[in-house]
């Protein structure tokens, strides 16, 4: 069958994706990955086709509005209303890519961002799935994932964040998305309580959910149809060979503790890297700098860290003693699958979610958000990574728990089986 599959954001949210698409092609379905255009050539060099959306992440968060919504931290409702401000020029032309996307496909796949692929598969009469890499189904165990995890507030609480975030989201772009279903998709405009997560409830759709039960064990009140399948891990190729100059620095001393912040920008790189320059001389540790998009910044460094752009998290993470990141959902993951203990400094949205689910597993330190980041409390994290030893025990157990599981495979069993029976 040909498969669609709609995604949207930073590399760390689309990576999975190309993993999940690779294990359909195997299993030997046509598949297409729509997602933004700088993805492209990371799309076709791995054997999918391509189909581009508008939009540009790294730009979006290098502008002021996209700084803004680095620093709404874990504030839910400025982190939506400061996205919808970044994203409001290229919200219809992204709907509209979305749908010149689907033409002719048998099967639709959306991620949490592109909940339009369910207005599509409705006007198009074809299956849908649900896919998210965090929890978004209502249950009473935890609160929705961008909302403030350092508030206990009961189970009650926890159960009515989903439906209230669902509303703050399909009310800020409500308008936009009723105008482009019936202008575009000549479909009766949606009522004003009905956002798509209710409404994919209410018409029994499957979820897949790339993240493992070892992480966040599925709560009671999930159903059948709510599929935790284990992460969808898009490995580095069988023939890639990492610089020859990192290979020499792992090999010239102890293990390194690795730092990078991946796709978040940050308004002050440059004061980042000297907090964390400084807190690695002070624990007496080598480091390596993932610069990513521009998080770390560029300076002259000392003999005991080394600096690259990006490198495979597969091949390095298992090479280092920690991992400190943004918590990311991918970059979570990755930590994890290599069993090291991580030090989490979220900027905003699921960020904080991950970082203190991570303490809880005691494979790392509370995090530390960004904005209260100091050498103080980054050497104080560096020291407990590199000390606890339960805490090392912990993080290598995890890692070879999810290590056994193969999310990929058990995502494409779920959707084939539906397909069977559609």
């Amino acid at each position: 069958m040909h498969i669609t599959i709609l995604t949207t954001g930073s590399r760390g949210d689309i990576q999975p994706y190309l993993a999940l698409g690779l294990g359909l092609r195997q299993a030997g379905h046509c598949v297409q990955v729509a997602t933004h255009l700088p993805f492209e050539a990371l799309v076709r060099n791995h054997g999918l086709a391509f189909a581009p959306v508008a939009g540009d992440m790294q730009a979006l968060l290098s502008g002021e509005d996209g700084q803004k919504l680095l620093e709404s931290g874990d504030n839910p409702i400025a982190s939506i209303r400061q996205f919808a401000k970044a994203a409001e020029t290229s919200m219809t032309a992204m709907l509209n890519d979305f749908w010149s996307a689907c033409q002719h496909t048998d099967v639709i796949i959306s991620s949490i961002t592109t909940t339009a692929g369910y207005d599509i598969a409705e006007k198009l009469n074809i299956p849908f799935f649900l896919s998210s890499l965090l929890p978004i189904t209502a249950n009473s165990d935890f609160p929705f994932p961008t909302t403030p995890p350092g508030l206990r507030l009961g189970r009650i609480y926890n159960a009515l964040t989903y439906p209230l975030i669902g509303q703050i989201l399909w009310q800020t772009f409500r308008t936009s998305i009723n105008r482009w279903r019936q202008s575009v998709l000549e479909l009766p405009a949606v009522g004003l309580f009905s956002e798509p997560f209710r409404r994919m409830e209410q018409a029994q759709i499957p979820i897949l959910y790339g993240y493992s039960t070892t992480v966040i064990p599925k709560p009671a009140n999930w159903c059948d149809r709510h599929h935790v399948t284990g992460y969808w891990f898009l490995d580095a190729a069988a023939d890639f060979l990492p610089l020859a100059d990192l290979v020499n620095f792992l090999a010239a001393g102890s293990l390194p503790i690795c730092i990078g912040f991946g796709s978040m920008t940050g308004s002050d790189p440059a004061t980042t890297t000297e907090i964390v320059l400084a807190a690695l001389e002070q624990t007496g540790q080598r480091g390596i700098l993932l610069s990513g998009w521009g998080g770390i910044g560029q300076m002259a460094l000392p003999d005991t860290v080394f600096q690259l752009e990006a490198v495979p998290h597969d091949w390095l993470f298992p090479r280092v003693s920690a991992v400190v990141h943004h918590g990311g959902a991918g970059t979570t993951a990755a930590g994890l699958r290599a069993g090291v203990p991580a030090i989490v400094i979220p900027f905003f949205s699921d960020q904080p979610f991950w970082g203190d689910r991570l303490a809880k597993l005691g494979v790392a330190p509370q995090p530390i958000p960004k904005k209260t980041l100091t050498v103080e409390r980054l050497t104080t994290a560096l020291q407990a990574v590199t000390a606890d030893l339960t805490m090392q025990s912990r993080a290598a157990t995890i890692g070879e728990k999810i290590r056994a599981e193969n999310g990929v495979q058990a995502a494409v069993a779920v959707i084939e089986h539906y397909l069977k029976n559609y």
